[in-house]
């Protein structure tokens, strides 16, 4: 069997190039894996060059591994010393070969991103830097940050005497590595980049070597990344990007999807072969993926399309709340299951982490099994253990358990020699940590003392109020959210906390009497976070982050909470390239589906314990109504879908969000009613105040955000 057997034209075409730059725009699921595994078996079958003389560069170790598998399937030959691998890993191999060269040791460690933390929390230590002005955890964004861009502390911009100190500690945390003789990920390409930049010699040598430079997935590069692959390329060099603008969804890592567009002009590609043929999706879905991807400005353009038919049209549900979608997906998993679909083959997205816990607990109730991919189900997240353990204690001073995951989280100084002579002193006197330290002499006293009196304080000011009231006070006294709003990756961890008041909100509405009881709630927890995710091997429906799905496909997807603000997402808007990214990611979302797509959205969504009413995502508006099929009529505030169980209201999904009927001081419009405005088009009424002439509705429009308009002059019409 040849090679090119059963390449389609564009395919042949790109596998079977001359040896010039080319840049090849692998649509979704056209099969970019097989173009460049066999473009490098077709070169090396035909003589271009020996395996020796290429360097294929992806981004995950699963991809390079699958990468080597096709291509020992293809050829006869031992893909053991060629290069092939991630950008750390070839760089690590160059490293370990010159490392003379690169003034390290031979046996060079390799720091992870925990050690890489360890390091910087020790080196913060020995330079008596306070930890709450250079958070451990911000102080390793700001020098990777500043790596990944290829500066040393020599060629980072200070403005400040913050962003002094903080180069100070990065030129202080370069100097402990370069003693001890270790190596974070990011120094890995930097040190290599720095190598090849001084060293003539080198320089050529592997100029000369690799006259085939293929990358994967090139829309992830960043800056340095491409830098350091226009080192390698010498003047007899092929480069040969693949990859997909329009999938450019890591932003907040530093992927430059620019990157593109200045290797096109850059090396002054000739050959510019587009993939659009797609095996994964039917016709319908691919032309909601092109039409809602056409509205983004910066891109270099393709247009998906299969020969598998058209297929269904994409269901739009309009839930009251987000406990009726929840409780809807649920059901229609089971009914996709009934039909005899695996639930392996079936895949909830959402575009925030914190979403999952309401899905979590629809799930939990119907007894589906799911797991959540790629991360952790919501009551088994790091923060939320944290947040729990502070109500833990709350709730029983004695629970010691509870008491050492928190008694130093925020860090408080509490050092684990103290912790040992607590321990030892309950021993001594036959009672619980929490009872022991007024028992405790000395600085160990002093210190943990401080913890309880947090704890002790927390119980006065919560005492009588409402269970939601009880954790979102928690939250802010403990320090949990101040410590994660110093974190790279913080945001997200806050919303999860943000969503742990939703979920006592939540409860206080399904429950009755006990509804407001800190321990119920506390048992109730416990009980979703016990062995309700799905073993391995066991047929689950898959949860993930959109994220966490590019490159996965399933048949059937639920893409759940489009609703402005949401997804897109609010920071997203006023950011520099900020909603075409979302769009973007938007556009995998789509393209993750075989089959059946399900889109979903709500009307209200409990957001910090308060319910937030929305207006459906642009996103959904951006879809020709001929692909589109609603499976709810829009009822504007009515129910439009009550679950094939209830038969009363109590049986309805919580949140509850029974038609709205408060009344705007007598002038006909209601909280929760959607209207229209000439400008601003489509909206919903979150408040009011005033009567009469002097009456004023705040109203959501959704893109154009919150606006508060006088009655008398607003000319607002139901819609």
């Amino acid at each position: 069997m040849s090679l090119l057997d059963n390449l389609n034209p564009e395919q042949l075409a790109a596998v079977t190039l001359p040896n010039q730059h080319a840049l090849i725009l692998a649509g979704a699921g056209s099969g970019k894996t097989r173009v460049l595994t066999t473009r490098i078996a077709w070169l090396i079958q035909t003589g271009n060059v020996s395996p020796a003389g290429l360097l294929a560069v992806t981004f995950t170790n699963k991809a390079a591994k699958e990468m080597l598998t096709r291509i020992s399937a293809q050829l006869p030959i031992n893909t053991r010393g060629m290069w092939v691998g991630t950008f750390h890993g070839l760089c690590n191999r160059f490293l370990r070969t010159h490392h003379r060269d690169a003034g390290l040791p031979q046996l060079f460690q390799i720091l992870d991103t925990q050690d890489q933390l360890a390091a910087v929390k020790r080196l913060l230590r020995a330079m008596n830097v306070d930890e709450d002005k250079f958070p451990p955890r911000q102080v390793q964004y700001f020098i990777n940050a500043a790596k990944e861009e290829g500066k040393r502390p020599a060629q980072t911009e200070v403005y400040d005497d913050f962003s002094r100190r903080s180069v100070e500690i990065y030129a202080a945390y370069d100097e402990q590595c370069q003693k001890e003789g270790m190596v974070d990920f990011p120094e890995l390409l930097l040190r290599t980049f720095e190598v090849l930049t001084r060293n003539e010699i080198l320089r050529e040598h592997y100029r000369n070597r690799f006259r085939h430079i293929l990358v994967d997935e090139f829309q992830d590069t960043n800056r340095l990344q491409y830098r350091w692959l226009k080192l390698l390329a010498g003047p007899e060099t092929s480069l040969f990007a693949v990859g997909d603008d329009d999938q450019s969804i890591y932003r907040f890592r530093g992927a430059n999807v620019g990157n593109m567009a200045d290797f096109e002009r850059d090396y002054e590609v000739q050959n510019v072969i587009r993939l659009e043929q797609n095996y994964r999706s039917h016709g319908h879905i691919l032309s909601a993926a092109n039409a809602l991807i056409a509205n983004n400005a910066k891109r270099l353009g393709k247009n998906l399309w299969t020969a598998a038919g058209e297929g269904e049209q994409l269901r739009v549900f309009e839930a009251q709340s987000d406990g009726y979608e929840a409780a809807w997906i649920a059901e229609e998993v089971q009914n996709l299951v009934h039909d005899g679909h695996m639930r392996r083959d079936i895949a909830v997205l959402y575009r925030s982490n914190a979403q999952s816990r309401v899905l979590e607990h629809a799930l939990f109730s119907k007894g589906i099994p799911y797991r959540v991919y790629g991360g952790l189900r919501f009551f088994e997240r790091q923060e939320i253990k944290h947040a729990l353990a502070y109500l833990r204690l709350l709730a029983s001073p004695e629970d010691d358990g509870a008491f050492l995951r928190v008694v130093n989280f925020p860090t408080r100084g509490i050092g684990a020699r103290s912790i040992e002579q607590l321990q030892d002193a309950a021993k001594v006197h036959g009672t619980g940590l929490y009872a022991t330290v007024p028992l405790l002499a000395g600085k160990a006293g002093t210190v943990i003392g401080s913890f309880v009196r947090i704890i002790e304080a927390l119980k006065a000011e919560t005492a009588g109020l409402p269970l939601p009231e009880v954790v979102e006070h928690m939250l802010d006294k403990s320090g949990l959210i101040r410590h994660y709003e110093a974190e790279r990756e913080g945001a997200d961890r806050i919303e999860n906390l943000n969503e742990l008041v939703n979920a006592a909100a939540s409860f206080v509405q399904e429950a009755e009497a006990d509804g407001n009881d800190l321990a119920t709630f506390l048992a109730h927890a416990a009980l979703e976070s016990g062995d309700n995710q799905a073993a391995e091997g066991t047929d689950a429906l898959q949860m993930m982050t959109v994220h966490s799905a590019k490159g996965l496909e399933f048949h059937s997807v639920f893409i759940t909470g489009l609703e402005e603000g949401l997804f897109p997402h609010e920071q997203s808007v006023n950011e520099e390239d900020g909603l075409e990214e979302e769009r973007r990611l938007m556009y995998v979302a789509l393209t993750r589906a075989r089959t059946r797509l399900y889109l979903s959205f709500a009307q209200t969504r409990l957001l910090h314990g308060q319910t937030r009413y929305n207006v459906a995502s642009r996103f959904i508006e951006e879809i020709p109504e001929g692909l589109v099929k609603w499976l709810t009529p829009k009822l504007r505030g009515q129910a439009a879908w009550v679950p094939s169980h209830a038969s009363t209201a109590a049986d309805w999904p919580t949140p509850m969000a029974k038609p709205v009927a408060e009344k705007a001081s007598g002038h006909g419009f209601r909280i929760g009613q959607n209207v229209s405005h000439a400008k601003f088009g489509q909206g919903v009424i979150v408040s009011a105040e005033g009567s009469g002439a002097d009456a004023r509705l705040q109203i959501n429009f959704g893109r154009y955000g919150m606006k508060w308009l006088a009655l008398a002059y607003a000319k607002l019409t139901p819609a």
